[in-house]
């Protein structure tokens, strides 16, 4: 017989608040046009976004993270020192180690709690959700600060006429805790690694250290390139279009509810097409609100879903209370979705 005392959590998860943080400056697609040959008309139609946020040298990860958790600690009516986790979902803060996580705690002023980065791309947000609501479950915390943030105009080549319109910056952040009732339905997550090379940062960093520049990118005035996230669009488009709507409507089969139940779809910010696709696959009723959050934003990857999230409650297009369905799908390739009722 074991001799270990079981974990007392809170018999359910939900999300308490939502904040959002997005860069002052506002980038058109005019400016991207100015190193591709390239149209706004052809970006709007093959991605809807017209516009994007890019951070300014103080719009760091850390301090668009402090801003975002602001919000959410205080639409979750608690205080920061009562939060005993923070979660951080981030693929654009290029110190290894320590995690970035660290630094947002100490500066929300969340005292000594647990902290730590993931790294899962567009699915950061699903991911950090669903390890919020275990650890409240379990015991181990009874509030958890989930943060997607992403500054990835450093990580655009915008030579690259495939991906440099593709990408916004900005930070999202939601207080999970506990509930009486189950707010955070079941995740379905995976990944499908043999699909790893669609979405990938070009060179490592460590090619930046062996003293062989060879085989590193160059510019058109034959300096060495910074590295940057690339995609096979195609491949990444049949992937999201055919095989996410699929996981979605395992994520509304595992909540037990169908797609009439639903108020909102919130689904990652990667395209527009990709979007209206998953709509009409899913076959979502009128009545459904769906984030079309791309537009102004662009791509901000782990924070799309909160950043889209806070937009909707913030406009009224949704209301507090309201049926959601997220999902999140990106580099790896992996994916999470899940239903939750918003805060």
């Amino acid at each position: 017989m074991s001799k270990i005392k079981p974990s007392k959590g809170a018999p359910y998860a939900r999300i308490m608040g939502v904040g959002g943080y997005r860069p002052v400056r506002v980038v058109p697609n005019e400016v991207i046009l100015e190193k591709i040959d390239s149209s706004d008309e052809w970006i709007r139609s093959r991605s809807g976004i017209a516009t994007r946020h890019w951070a300014s040298p103080e719009e760091t990860v850390t301090a668009m993270s402090v801003e975002a958790s602001g919000k959410a600690i205080a639409a979750a009516g608690i205080s920061p020192e009562q939060i005993g986790a923070v979660v951080v979902s981030t693929v654009s803060h290029f110190k290894q180690t320590p995690a970035v996580a660290t630094e947002i705690a100490d500066k929300i002023g969340a005292g000594k709690p647990a902290a730590f980065d993931i790294s899962a791309g567009c699915a950061g947000f699903g991911y950090g959700l669903t390890l919020a609501k275990g650890m409240i479950v379990e015991g181990s915390a009874e509030y958890v600060l989930v943060i997607g943030v992403e500054r990835l105009s450093d990580l655009t080549d915008l030579e690259d006429r495939a991906t440099a319109f593709l990408f916004g910056d900005g930070a999202g952040a939601v207080v999970v805790g506990p509930s009486d009732e189950p707010h955070i339905g079941p995740s379905v997550w995976g990944s499908e690694g043999d699909k790893s090379e669609t979405i990938k940062q070009t060179v490592p960093w460590n090619d930046f250290h062996v003293g062989d520049v060879t085989n590193l990118p160059l510019n058109e005035a034959g300096e060495i390139k910074f590295p940057a996230i690339t995609q096979e669009g195609q491949a990444v488009f049949r992937w999201a279009v055919f095989e996410m709507a699929k996981v979605a409507q395992q994520a509304l089969d595992a909540a037990g509810i169908t797609a009439d139940d639903l108020d909102v779809f919130i689904p990652h910010q990667a395209n527009m097409r990709i979007i209206d696709s998953m709509v009409k696959t899913l076959k979502l009723p009128e009545h459904v609100t769906v984030a079309r959050d791309v537009e102004t934003t662009g791509n901000t990857s782990a924070a799309s879903i909160p950043l889209a999230m806070e937009r909707l409650l913030a406009t009224g297009q949704a209301k507090s209370g309201d049926t959601a369905l997220v999902i999140g799908f990106g580099a790896g390739l992996v994916f999470a979705a899940t239903v939750v009722t918003l805060p």
